[in-house]
């Protein structure tokens, strides 16, 4: 039986009545929100409608007046939040840590495996590493990759009774891993500044080379002293050949070096050895004057900052012309990399044993107003060829490793041997 068609009819009504119910609801629903965006930044208005709008001034920043845009300005964005937490937030933050944290943070993120915060206990000992007598434990100490370690140990001092050797890496001091984790160098200058005379007890790494991971940990008890680096050593053998040992590139390593010549050649030397292993460099300055003592004029190095290239020259009157050996290794670095190259591509020197550790770049420290500083990379050294030595290190003329020989020097007994045979062709 067919259903009557005025039923259909009053169904089909009802559907199209929602139909257009549906449609006049969805388009009250877009007006609004086209009606949001028109007066989201009417404060006013959306008080007057019951609405808290939870801006905090959008149109400006709140805080400091920073130059530079939030677009593009790590320093305006930092002061933005700063002023609006300042004008709005009901709890505060401790300036010094958030400092410290903040400044960690943005060296974590940088490329420059050498870039760090010092605070003003950090800045004074970083500053103090310059003096030629200080507090110390009887050690050296470098940096690679932002990891401090061993770079020489003094002979007789407790240290090298305690059995640490160069190329130990400091792991804990006193049970602590760090303010980061790690130990840098200044952070071990500082901890041992701030230990006085008393004792650190220091956990150490030996690795297999200078930039492997692991190797046999071992722990030490160190009282802190006055100790003076012995920077140049010297001696004589009897085949005429004066020896120099510089252990680092300090204030006044030029007139050291310029001394132990003239009294070596008073002694009779007619070649020279220059033993710069295990030295962390220092001044480039000195490094240019030591290079002075031995070539008379010509490019020495090119140093490359953010701004400009330029290279630095070596010219005057020289301290000798008589053959001249360098002994290098894995741990000569920085600016007595920069002496080593300079004398090799200036054919002045024969380079003998391991290829340098390649930290052919410039650190700079800058001093805060409000006290601290921040350490970072500004140059990256070139030998005068054009030879990158960042990352890759001086070559050795002539390989010779760390080894045993009957006098327990393998790499100084060559060089010795070296210098001795070029006496007779000269």
């Amino acid at each position: 039986m067919k259903k009557h068609p005025s039923v259909y009819a009053q169904k089909r009504k009802k559907i199209e009545s929602r139909l257009i119910r549906l449609m006049i609801g969805l388009l009250f629903v877009f007006a609004a929100f086209i009606a949001g965006f028109l007066v989201r930044g009417d404060e006013a208005f959306l008080n007057y409608m019951g609405f808290e709008t939870g801006l905090a001034g959008m149109d400006a920043n709140p805080g400091l007046t920073v130059s530079g845009s939030t677009y593009d300005s790590l320093s305006a964005r930092i002061a933005e939040a700063q002023g609006i937490l300042e004008q709005h937030s009901v709890d505060d933050y401790d300036l010094e840590s958030t400092t410290e944290e903040v400044m960690d943070v943005i060296a974590e993120n940088t490329n420059d495996p050498f870039v760090s915060y010092l605070n003003d206990e950090q800045y004074d000992a970083y500053i103090s590493a310059a003096r030629e007598t200080y507090k110390g434990i009887g050690v050296l100490f470098s940096e690679n990759q932002g990891e401090a370690f061993a770079i020489d140990v003094f002979a007789g001092s407790q240290a090298e009774g305690e059995g640490v050797q160069p190329g130990d890496f400091v792991v804990a001091i006193s049970g602590n891993k760090g303010p980061n984790g790690r130990w840098s160098q200044a952070d071990v200058l500082k901890a041992i500044e701030t230990a006085g005379d008393g004792v650190l007890y220091i956990t150490w790494r030996r690795p297999a080379s200078i930039d492997a991971r692991g190797g046999e940990e071992f722990s030490t008890e160190l009282r802190v002293s006055d100790y003076a680096e012995p920077n140049v050593e010297t001696e004589i053998n009897d085949a005429g050949v004066g020896y120099i040992k510089l252990a680092q590139i300090s204030s006044n390593s030029a007139d050291l070096t310029a001394e132990a010549i003239k009294e070596l050649e008073e002694q009779g030397a007619k070649a020279f050895v220059l033993d710069i292993r295990n030295n962390p460099g220092g001044y480039l300055s000195q490094a240019l004057d030591i290079g002075t003592l031995f070539v008379e004029n010509g490019t020495f190095v090119e140093v490359s900052t953010k701004d400009s290239t330029f290279t630095k020259e070596v010219g005057g009157k020289t301290a000798t012309d008589a053959p001249l050996v360098v002994i290098i290794n894995g741990r000569t670095a920085a600016a007595a990399e920069v002496l080593a190259g300079g004398l090799k591509d200036n054919d002045r020197c024969m380079l003998v044993g391991e290829t340098t550790m390649g930290k052919g770049s410039v650190q700079s420290v800058s001093g805060f107003s409000f006290g601290g500083g921040i350490r970072y990379t500004s140059a990256y050294y070139k030998t005068p060829k054009g030879y990158a030595i960042n990352g890759v290190g001086i070559s050795p003329d002539a390989g010779v490793d760390e080894g045993s020989s009957h006098d327990g020097d393998a790499q100084k007994e060559f060089a010795m041997e070296m210098a001795g045979s070029a006496i007779g062709q000269q």
